[in-house]
């Protein structure tokens, strides 16, 4: 970690929780896309999981948690709301 310039993400001694929603959408990433797909290259797989997140998950899909909004919907209506407040 240190040799990229990394740092760990760890939760407090005991708390398994900080971490669910990143699990949560690497679980989400390979069951949709990348289960399904052989890449050829790094690159090829770079772009299409890249691709995948900044079109699809962000903009597009829709999440219960969200109240079935897209995470880019949910964002513009959090910050709609404190403009009007």
């Amino acid at each position: 970690m240190d040799r990229f310039g990394l740092k760990v993400s760890m939760s407090g001694k005991g708390n398994c929780y900080d971490n669910a929603p990143m699990e949560s959408f690497w679980g989400t990433l390979k069951q949709e896309l990348t289960h399904h797909r052989r890449y050829r290259t790094r690159l090829e797989a770079i772009r299409d999981i890249t691709e995948y997140i900044e079109i699809f998950y962000n903009r597009q899909r829709r999440q219960t948690r969200l109240g079935f909004l897209s995470p880019l919907a949910c964002e513009q209506r959090y910050y709609a709301g404190l403009l009007a407040a």
